[in-house]
């Protein structure tokens, strides 16, 4: 049976790089009101979200 934690994990990395992707190349498109690169740390927090989950994936299948 499929784990849950692999397609989840696989989609908040993608979505992750994605968001670091513009977050690094586009840094004018952020939020109106904040200075702040949100793509960028929503990018970093999915990824790290991401690869915990396919780490606990991993570690469950040994």
């Amino acid at each position: 049976m499929l784990d849950l934690r692999v397609p989840t994990g696989y989609f908040f990395a993608i979505v992750g790089l994605i968001l670091l992707a513009v977050g690094v190349f586009a840094p004018e498109q952020r939020a109106a009101l904040s200075d702040a690169s949100v793509n960028l740390y929503c990018g970093g927090v999915m990824l790290a979200f991401g690869a915990f989950m396919l780490t606990l994936s991993r570690i469950s299948k040994q």
